[in-house]
């Protein structure tokens, strides 16, 4: 049996992998693990928050319940971004943070993913500790011992809000977006709500798609994932550009005033610069994934900021930036982590930054966009072949070769799926056309070398 938790938490079919019994067991176990390392003076306190998707109601209410009859405090702050989430561990003084999300997958799956104090997202050490909680025999408290459930009334949303809307300086007198025109596709997600009263609340005009979750619409033909009507949108609209978020709105893509797609790799160039030209961005420094595009290291490079890559994932981007006190990092898909303000990915963060950037410079997002170029990129997923065996020494030598050949306008990346039979083979150079050619053609070898 692999391990429970994924490079994000515990992810599957709701009410088949991720089910009610499931959720009851991870929230008694996260109790032991998470709560046994609290202040003794207090009892544990939990809050717990989900997206809109159905199977999260039963979900987060039978971790809730796991919590609660383990002696602690747990409170429900509903439908919530997972960035808010994290947030309101720290400025709620929670040892214990759970999302109930499957970010941007489908409806019908969901997942449960763990903070710890100070809304931090759990290494590996706590995660397989928890795992290993999970159907222990234990005493459980009685009496006045057992935690206590209440729901939050709003009010943390709107803290939530108010230190987005601060993190760019806006205040009473001072509204930074006035004048931008922004079109916002919220994924009929968890900010659907949050996400435009943040930028309405700095000054920006904005336009609304996909706002309105029903349970079962969450990410469909929508959000970060599916921005084609928000590019369209963008143009009718004639609005300055627009912003997508995903499911739980831990990402955010943009769309430029003529409808042109602007993705997380640009946005962290954008970011990089702006933050480096303020004389914020500790090191010179941008935490990026082995995923990220050529052209964006290539650029960095130009203007002198260092780039430090990491495996796929914002956990290990996040990993990366604590140990070496750097503050700006992220993903090619839009997870975008401002240390400075918060401790994970978080789109509507992303947005707001992205806007100021935009309004401050006088310039447009597709003039700012041009400045951080992506090279080419072909991705192919070679399956039904043991990816145990990517040091195949044949295989070596045609990655060597491939190269060889695309010099230092491209590079090869050949990365073993981890759930998977899956090879993933990468390639970028200076023409589509080039990519193409070599990924078919270490494809071709990966299926031969690596056949099952």
């Amino acid at each position: 049996m692999g391990r429970l938790f994924g490079t994000d938490g515990v992810r599957g079919l709701a009410n088949r992998d991720v089910t009610v019994e499931l959720a009851l067991d991870l929230g008694s176990a996260a109790a032991q693990v998470l709560g046994a390392r609290t202040d003794t003076s207090h009892r544990p306190k939990a809050v717990v928050g989900r997206d809109p998707r159905a199977s999260g109601e039963f979900l987060s209410a039978a971790v809730a319940a796991g919590l609660a009859s383990s002696g602690v405090d747990v409170v429900d702050l509903g439908v919530l971004p997972t960035p808010a989430l994290a947030h309101l561990v720290s400025a709620m003084h929670a040892d214990i943070g759970v999302m109930i999300s499957a970010s941007h997958n489908a409806m019908p799956d969901n997942g449960i993913k763990f903070f710890a104090r100070g809304g931090l997202k759990l290494d590996d050490r706590l995660e397989d500790e928890i795992e290993a909680n999970l159907g222990a025999t234990r005493e459980r408290p009685v009496g006045a011992a057992v935690g206590r459930m209440r729901t939050d009334t709003g009010i943390a949303a709107q803290q939530y809000v108010q230190h987005l809307t601060r993190s760019i300086g806006t205040t009473p007198d001072h509204r930074p977006l006035d004048g931008l025109r922004i079109a916002v596709d919220a994924a009929n997600g968890a900010a659907s709500q949050v996400g435009p009263e943040a930028l309405r609340e700095a000054g920006a005009d904005v336009v609304v798609i996909n706002a309105s979750p029903d349970g079962r619409n969450i990410n469909e033909k929508a959000g970060s994932t599916h921005p084609e009507q928000l590019q369209a949108v963008v143009v009718a609209a004639e609005a300055d550009f627009g912003v997508a978020f995903d499911g739980d709105a831990d990402r955010c893509l943009a769309v430029d005033h003529g409808g042109v797609l602007v993705d997380g790799d640009q946005i962290l160039g954008i970011l990089a610069k702006s933050l480096r030209d303020e004389g914020r961005l500790p090191g010179d420094t941008l935490v990026v994934t082995v995923m990220s595009n050529l052209g964006l290291l290539l650029a960095m490079k130009d203007a002198g900021i260092a780039t430090l890559q990491t495996a796929v994932g914002d956990r290990y981007v996040l990993e990366e930036m604590r140990s070496g006190g750097f503050g700006l990092g992220g993903e090619q898909s839009g997870h975008i982590i401002l240390a400075e303000h918060a401790t994970t990915g978080d789109g509507v963060l992303t947005a707001l930054h992205l806007a100021a950037r935009v309004k401050a410079s006088g310039r447009r997002l597709a003039d700012l966009a041009t400045e951080i170029p992506r090279l080419p990129q072909t991705l192919v997923n070679v399956k039904g072949v043991d990816k145990a065996r990517t040091d195949d020494a044949d295989l070596v030598r045609a990655v060597e070769h491939a190269e060889s050949l695309l010099g230092e306008t491209g590079r090869v990346l050949l990365r073993p799926s981890g759930t998977e039979p899956v090879v993933r083979v990468m390639v970028e150079a200076s023409s589509q056309t080039q990519a193409d050619g070599v990924a078919e053609t270490l494809a071709a070898v990966v299926r031969e070398r690596l056949a099952l």
